[in-house]
């Protein structure tokens, strides 16, 4: 293979793995926009805090968070063997998703579209003492 092939480069890049436990929800019928006001209250807190915040968050985007939360604590203990009282949300973030496209009935025989917006949600896991 030839020196500077785009494969080669592809392999060294995939190498750099990120061992960090972490969980992702795909096509969350939330936006992203309100999905991040409750990202924004969880990211660089600890396990046991953020789900309390998630527990007692009015927003809807908080229940699918503290799912997908528990999600990642459960992949850093079964496959990361790591203790879930030392661990802390080193990484949230939402992603923009596919929008479905929806028509509303108006006056005098309009159309207005409604979107409904999803969104990728990421929660990243890390140790307290591996920073």
């Amino acid at each position: 293979m030839a020196k500077g092939h785009r494969s080669q480069y592809k392999r060294e890049r995939n190498s750099e793995k990120d061992t960090r436990p972490s969980a992702k929800l795909s096509f969350a019928r939330v936006s992203v926009q309100k999905a991040c006001f409750v990202l924004d209250a969880i990211r660089g807190k600890d396990v046991t805090t953020a789900k309390a915040i998630l527990e007692y968050n009015p927003r809807y985007a908080s229940s699918i968070i503290k799912k997908l939360l528990d999600s990642a604590i459960a992949n850093a203990e079964n496959n990361n063997g790591l203790d879930p009282e030392n661990l802390y949300i080193a990484e949230c973030f939402a992603d923009k998703g596919p929008t479905m496209k929806r028509v509303h009935p108006r006056a005098q025989g309009r159309a207005y579209r409604i979107e409904k917006r999803m969104s990728h949600i990421t929660i990243v896991l890390d140790e307290k003492g591996a920073e």
